[in-house]
Formats: C-alpha cells, structure tokens, sequence
C-alpha cells in the first residue's frame, strides 16, 4: 500500500510538472520599436511599420489566401527588398548570410531568388511567428507576438518570412495558443487595443498564389491587388465597399470552395490544429449561396465525414468563435488519396485461381485530387478469394472517397443480359451493389477475369 501511494503522489506530480512546462513564453514586438539584436540595424532603411488597429477574426488560424488578412498603403516602400538583397549578398555580411539562410532552411546562393519572390505587407492582425535574433554570430528563435502595423515580407503562399525593418527571417509559429504568456517588455509595452482573443496564427494557402489581396490601412473601402514578388509599383486597386455574392459551393471540395471563396473576395472559417483535407466534400455553407457579404466577411463551410478512412475531418467554427488553434508546421491538404484496389468480375463459372498482384497499367487509377500527392500508405491486402455470385458485375464509376457511390440508371427488368455501363469491369471499385439488388442470371460474364491490382 505504502508503494501504492508513492507512485500516486508521483503521478500527481509528473502531471503537475507537464503542466508547468506546455506553458509558452512569447515575447511581445511592438510596432516601430527597434530590436535589441537584429540581424541589421533598425535605421538602416530596410523597412518602415506603420499605425494600424488589431482586427477581431473568427477564430485564430488563417490562411495566407484569406482576402483582407495584410494590408497594404499608396505609399510605396514599406519594405526595401534590393537594399535587403544587397546586405544579404555583401562578402562582410557572410556570416550573417549563412545563418539568415539556414533559419528559412534556405542555402545562401538561394537567397536573391527567394527575396525576389517575397511581397511587403502590413500586419492586420497581432500575429504569432517564430522570430530570429542575431546574437554572437548566431540566429536565436524566439516565440513573438507581432504587433498589427509591423511591415514583413509573405512568401508565395502569404506565409510571413521576413520581419522588414530589420531582416529578422520569420517561420510559423509552434505551440498552443491557449497555453501562451505573453511577455511585455523591453520597450515593447503593452499597446492600446492588445486583445489575447484576436492573435492570429497564420497557415500557408493551399496553392502558391498569384496576387494577395489587401486592404489599405488608411482608407478600408479601398482594396489592393498586388502581384506577388512585386514592392507596390504593379498595385490594381479596387471597390472593397462592394458587395459579393456567395458562389455555389456545395458539391465541391474543400479546395476548390476556399479557392471560390478567396477569388469572390470572402475568407473561409473553420475550427481545429488544421484546416479539412482539400478533399473533403462540402455539403453546405453558412451563409448559403447568392447571399451579398462585405469584402472579407468569413463563410462556414460544412464538410462530410470520409467513410472507411483514418483521415481526421475538422469540424467548420460559427463566425462568432474566436478558438485560437495553433499547428507546428504547414498542414498536408489532402496528402491522403483513397487506396483503391482492383476486384475481378464475378461470374457463374468457378471462381477464379487467387492470382499475385500484379501492376496496373498507367492511367488505371485516377488521382483522388491534382494537388494531393500520393500516399506511402502500404497497399490495402486481401484475406479472402474474390465472392461468387449468379448476376453479372455492376460496373460503377468510382467517385472521390467521401462521395455517396449512387446511380440514376433504373434498375433492368430482364434478366437476359448485364446492364450496359460505359466503364470496363476491371475498373470497377472493391465495394460493389450487393447481388441481391440486381436479378439472377446465369449468363457468364463477358469480359474474362482479371487478376487483383492494388495501387
């Protein structure tokens, strides 16, 4: 008993020891106060931030398509992207180089490539980053809370990546939000406005993006298209006053509808660590199509459930949360295409010998969605031999995982012949009609049996 009760207590005390060390400590960057170690000195004119008011977001992940997320001013500048280049390349910054660039996981002859493919924006938000000091020729990650108005560099998917008035590199922030401590210090006091509900985490878009839509911080009703990997001289503005209709988007994956909502000027909410899988079917969105939104306003999108898959499906937050979820890393949309596997038809002779798998010719197997990439999963293995059965095989198009598998044929009213299907037997997926819906018949299959393949 007494040892019982010592390894309670230690339990107990392990828990509260966990509990101590998932706190975060963040260290608050106010706009305009120089770094106490930056990688270049503040007044070297690499980039100016500006006064700008934190804006309330539903919920605390973003993604860097979301319209309105950065913002942006007539005057151009915010950012000296060549002067940044040239300090970056200079032989007496070498060192300073190398560890610029391994903290982006970059090599330094690739760093005028990549500055040339950053965009200066203005902080909307008070936003969470993983941010770098220079301290004794190294780079030193520190957790920030950036203050809305700081000017930075996006990368092609609206990532933040470079703080601008100091060319301190920036990578996505790691941790969980609701166990953060904000640190205010150092000059960086507390500013007017600061509300721990509307930090912001932000997430890369699902595709590189060829403009980021902004908002000026000076005048709201005005909007600005700016090429990415351009400083402001190539800006389009446009009516952000103007109303926008919300598309049909039930039907379509949760890619394309985020991909239709950032295009029409709205953002896409969602609750949880990661956004559902750009896959994921959307059933319906709140509010429904044709419904007129101001520029920016958020639209929650319903997803279904995938059946007979591990795939997590996140659930869409009300625009009224402010959950504050945060992720490590960039998520992996739709990284998980379905495992589909060949089935020979089924016939009214014997049934066939279980034949080894053999590979499938090209083509055999349509990708489950064109940004997916394929998976490393193991191929799913069968135990048992193909099932016999009287009726010939039902030949089906075989729809995304998730989709409901569903037919507007009628069913046939004489059992004299198979019905007639546009899609070759062999493609056909595992899951068929079971034999009890389509009428007996002993007339063999036409198309000879076709061993096993699994992709």
């Amino acid at each position: 008993m007494r040892r019982i009760a010592v390894l309670v207590a230690f339990l107990f005390a392990l828990g509260g020891c966990d509990s101590g060390r998932s706190l975060f400590e963040v260290k608050a960057v106010a706009a305009g106060v120089p770094s106490l170690a930056p990688f270049f000195a503040e007044d070297s004119g690499l980039g100016r931030d500006a006064r700008v008011r934190s804006r309330a977001v539903p919920g605390g992940l973003q993604q860097g398509d979301t319209p309105g997320l950065y913002g942006g001013t007539k005057q151009q500048g915010i950012c000296d992207v060549e002067r940044l280049k040239r300090f970056l390349t200079a032989p007496r910054n070498d060192r300073k180089a190398r560890e610029w660039a391994a903290a982006l996981d970059l090599r330094t002859d690739e760093i005028p490539g990549y500055l040339d493919r950053l965009t200066p924006v203005l902080l909307r938000h008070d936003t969470l980053a993983l941010n770098h000091d220079y301290k004794k020729g190294k780079a030193v990650p520190f957790r920030a809370l950036l203050q809305a108005g700081i000017a930075i560099l996006v990368d092609e998917q609206g990532l933040p990546s470079v703080k601008c008035s100091c060319g301190n590199p920036l990578r996505p922030f790691e941790g969980d939000t609701s166990r953060i401590s904000v640190r205010f210090g150092d000059g960086n006091e507390k500013w007017q406005g600061y509300d721990r509900a509307e930090v912001v985490v932000v997430r890369p878009a699902p595709r590189k993006l060829e403009h980021i839509t902004l908002v000026d911080v000076q005048d709201s009703g005005r909007g600005i298209e700016r090429p990415v990997g351009t400083t402001g001289e190539a800006d389009a503005d446009f009516d952000a006053t103007q109303r926008r209709a919300v598309p049909r988007l039930a039907g379509t994956t949760f890619g394309e509808a985020s991909r239709r909502l950032a295009e029409a000027g709205l953002a896409v909410a969602f609750r949880g660590e990661e956004p559902p899988p750009g896959r994921a079917r959307v059933i319906a969105s709140d509010p429904g199509a044709g419904t007129e939104l101001r520029f920016g306003a958020y639209v929650t999108l319903s997803v279904a459930a995938e059946s007979g898959t591990e795939e997590r499906t996140a659930t869409p937050t009300p625009a009224a949360s402010s959950t504050p979820p945060v992720g490590s890393r960039p998520p992996t949309v739709g990284s998980r295409p379905p495992t589909s596997s060949g089935t020979p038809p089924t016939s009214s002779g014997p049934a066939p010998s279980r034949q080894p798998p053999s590979k499938a010719p090209p083509g055999s197997v349509p990708p489950a969605s064109s940004s997916a990439p394929r998976s490393s999963a193991p191929p799913t293995a069968t135990s048992s031999p193909p099932r016999v059965t009287s009726s010939p095989p039902r030949a089906t198009s075989s729809p995304p995982t998730g989709e409901p598998v569903t037919s507007s044929a009628p069913p046939p009213v004489s059992s004299a012949a198979p019905p007639v299907s546009s899609t070759p037997a062999s493609s056909a997926p595992a899951t068929t009609m079971p034999a009890t819906t389509a009428p007996a018949s002993t007339a063999p299959a036409t198309t000879p049996p076709t061993p096993s393949a699994t992709v």
